[in-house]
């Protein structure tokens, strides 16, 4: 009973009036605001330079502005050990990858090309037969992002602000524009090389606006073609390629050596997709990307606009030159001014620090073989249908069946399945045999079955970077692995696939709104960009990230 009266006079004291104008420092009234709305920059610019290795960053420091890559490098926080984590490094992945936070795996996109076994056909990642060309007479503009199974974070903020943020994706490839632009995007322009228009389709809209119209009016490939293409300083002073005269270059049509100037004015009114192959080509998207900026009214907004630009020069000049050219330095040191001036653009229009800027590279470059052999370094050719039509005979002899291999394209094999089941061939068998005849092939390291990739004898980098880039309803059986600094290609420029540094290890700088200068030497990949934007803007990341926060770059 004494327990009870006790426990009655506790909670009346509680209860009493004098002992709730009691303040316990829980209650202490406190000043302290919070900030009315979540804090994002006015706009993000996402600018990937296609096919920049990683040491182009510095490779010409010495020779860039202060404007452009060096105040990028120096006010920017620089990811430097940024790498991709799957295989095969191409365009295609590279800005799905970038933009999704994902691999080939989760968001389908394996390739620039891949065969369908359902469609029993080749299939182009951004191709979409049902929408029309908007902005041109060509079919160049039937394309949409449909191809690609995840979203990007594009299209996580447009939906984190129930749609009101812009997103505009630009790009001399439609696949450059197309997939980080995402699948709610607002527009998405590329070039079209047959009219010299840039586009879009009717994914997106049914004409084009004004201000792109305008544009395309202005005939400005015809305006670059009239000034040629000679170096920016004399020559003499570029330090890359001790001449400009190299067998393993690429020529333009109608040219006898690969020598400055390359003369442009021929191609005045025709030929329009020329501009690509040469570093007039980046000015012209960097252009277009501030016609949008002030014709869209990107950055002006009260939500937070996007603006995904992509500049393809560099990788059509890289395809036919080679890293180690001179019209490569020249492309690079162009750039650097395009990118001064751009840098000059947002900071007069959206104002330095409202902006968010980064810049990454969908993947790098091998050098050209014919360089390395100059040079008594190692590297070599293969050739896909070569291998498809030696394997093919040789399957023919063992198994009594002819053509089983369809192809062979982004270092797989794929099997003509149905035959092989028609004919009662023993699948496994196949490709056992197909795995043994790639191990003795020149310039091949080794070859392993997609099915069972755990089991490999591979390196176990290797092994997840494969996996990373197995999906199973669009790629082949059997991938092989090439020696260093081999592809398959021609005798003149380079290309890229692997998962050596020289193709995988990318640049990955950041810069303006709450970001720090800096950088970091920790291991970080492509797939981390759209979680540390995500994570910035304080929006979900895409669906199949993959990625984590780069959390050294904040202030």
């Amino acid at each position: 009973m004494k327990k009870l009266l006790l426990q009655f006079s506790a909670v009346m004291m509680l209860c009493s009036p004098a002992f709730a104008q009691q303040k316990t420092p829980k209650q202490v009234s406190s000043s302290t605001t919070y900030p009315a709305a979540v804090n994002r920059p006015k706009l993000v610019v996402g600018l990937v330079v296609d096919q920049m290795r990683w040491d182009y960053l510095y490779r010409y420091y010495e020779r860039y502005g202060n404007g452009g890559f060096k105040r990028l490098v120096n006010e920017g926080f620089s990811a430097e050990n940024t790498f991709i984590p799957y295989l095969p490094t191409y365009t295609a992945c590279g800005h799905s990858s970038i933009y999704t936070g994902s691999v080939p795996a989760i968001n389908g996109i394996i390739g620039n090309n891949w065969y369908d076994p359902e469609l029993g056909r080749d299939v182009y990642c951004t191709e979409d037969k049902e929408v029309k060309t908007v902005g041109s007479s060509s079919n160049a503009g039937e394309m949409s992002p449909k191809n690609m199974l995840s979203s990007t974070i594009t299209d996580e903020l447009r939906l984190a602000t129930n749609f009101r943020s812009k997103v505009i994706g630009i790009s001399l490839k439609d696949r450059g524009s197309i997939l980080p632009a995402g699948h709610a995007a607002n527009a998405a322009y590329w070039y079209d090389g047959v009219t010299g228009n840039w586009i879009t389709s009717t994914y997106y809209m049914q004409e084009l606006p004004s201000w792109v119209a305008d544009y395309n009016k202005l005939k400005k490939p015809d305006t670059y073609y009239a000034q040629d293409w000679n170096t920016l300083y004399p020559i003499n002073t570029y330090v890359q390629s001790t001449t400009d005269d190299k067998s393993y270059e690429g020529l333009y049509k109608g040219e006898d050596k690969t020598v400055f100037p390359h003369i442009l004015k021929k191609s005045i009114g025709n030929n329009y997709d020329l501009i690509r192959s040469t570093p007039y080509g980046n000015t012209m998207t960097l252009d277009l990307a501030k016609s949008a900026i002030a014709s869209e009214h990107l950055g002006q907004g009260p939500v937070t606009d996007f603006l995904a630009v992509s500049c393809s020069s560099t990788d059509y000049i890289g395809h036919q030159f080679g890293p180690n050219s001179i019209e490569a330095e020249d492309t690079f040191l162009r750039l650097d001014k395009d990118l001064a001036d751009f840098f000059a653009y947002l900071d007069k229009t959206v104002g330095k620090g409202n902006y968010l800027f980064f810049l990454t590279a969908d993947h790098g470059a091998a050098h050209v073989p014919g360089f390395m052999k100059e040079n008594k370094l190692p590297g070599g050719l293969v050739s896909n249908r070569q291998l498809a039509k030696d394997l093919n005979s040789t399957l023919e002899k063992e198994f009594k069946i002819k053509n089983s291999v369809l192809i062979v394209m982004n270092n797989q094999v794929i099997f003509d399945q149905p035959l092989i089941t028609e004919n009662k061939v023993d699948f496994e068998q196949i490709k056992k045999t197909t795995i043994n005849f790639l191990k003795h092939q020149a310039g091949i390291m080794d070859a392993v079955d997609l099915t069972k990739i755990s089991t490999a004898t591979l390196p176990e980098e290797i092994k997840k970077r494969l996996a990373n880039g197995f999906n199973a309803r669009r790629s082949g059986e059997v991938y092989f692995v090439l020696k260093p600094n081999w592809f398959d290609g021609g005798a003149t420029g380079t290309t890229h696939g692997a998962w050596y540094p020289y193709d995988s290890h990318i640049p990955l700088v950041f810069m303006g709104w709450k970001v720090k200068a800096g950088k970091t030497n920790k291991n970080h990949y492509m797939t981390d960009i759209a979680s540390t934007l995500a994570a910035m803007l304080q929006i979900q990341m895409p669906s199949g990230s993959v990625g984590e926060p780069i959390t050294e770059l904040t202030q």
